[in-house]
């Protein structure tokens, strides 16, 4: 399994050479608003699918941020009236996909379906919009900030910041790369106790050498505003 998710994940890394070198072939009609600023379905499934979101300031040819967005337990992709307008301000591209069942596969104890329509998403994108690759960021709240956190990790060298929203678990299936990451979490969440989630994660990250920014608010499971705005704004340093 390892294996086949380090192809995966190569297969991620080079999509944009990929591309460039074997562009694909003219897209019909009814696709052609794409490679302009607006929110589109994916439409690379049916049932289960999610979202992208371009934001206003976005030009053909030159190169944004690509911020891929991860959501909890029994939801679906969402870019939130608070992230397009943060993508607007600060200039990125927000991909939000659906996992393959309720949660996502690590989550369910089996990595793949989830990783390999991340693959398929990320491929999408980078075949209608300049992404840079060297600000691709991976993100997300409860479930889905412990598989940012998780899956983060694990491909370090393809996700350059990983930001973990109070996740439950950390659980990656091997380390690469040593991105920076930034946690945060609730005191009062019931959810995803603290004290046996991010006061348990923050210490073995760092122990392991990782550059760590961890914020503790006053809530419970829930993402405030001004925690969000501090991500998107640590996201955007250079």
């Amino acid at each position: 399994m390892g294996i086949a998710l380090a192809a995966v994940a190569g297969l991620i890394l080079c999509a944009a050479a990929s591309h460039a070198q074997n562009p694909p072939p003219p897209q019909a009609p009814a696709a052609a608003a794409h490679g302009l600023p607006g929110r589109y379905d994916l439409k690379i499934e049916n049932v289960r699918d999610g979202v992208l979101y371009v934001p206003a300031g976005y030009k053909a040819g030159t190169a944004m941020p690509l911020l891929i967005w991860l959501h909890g337990a029994g939801g679906s992709g969402n870019v939130s009236t608070n992230m397009t307008a943060l993508a607007d301000e600060f200039g990125f591209i927000v991909l939000a996909p659906d996992s393959r069942e309720w949660t996502w596969d690590a989550i369910l104890g089996h990595y793949g379906p989830d990783v390999e329509y991340l693959q398929r998403a990320m491929q999408q994108t980078v075949s209608r919009y300049s992404i840079d690759r060297a600000r691709v960021w991976l993100g997300g709240f409860s479930d889905g900030a412990s598989y940012s956190l998780s899956l983060g990790i694990s491909y370090g060298d393809v996700f350059k910041k990983i930001f973990a929203g109070a996740p439950g678990v950390m659980q990656p299936i091997e380390v690469n790369g040593k991105p920076p990451i930034f946690i945060s979490h609730g005191l009062q969440d019931q959810t995803m106790p603290i004290d046996e989630t991010s006061r348990t994660f923050v210490p073995r990250l760092k122990a392991l050498g990782y550059e760590i920014i961890y914020k503790e608010y006053e809530g419970r499971h829930q993402l405030p505003p001004e925690i969000l705005r501090e991500v998107i704004e640590w996201f955007s340093k250079s």
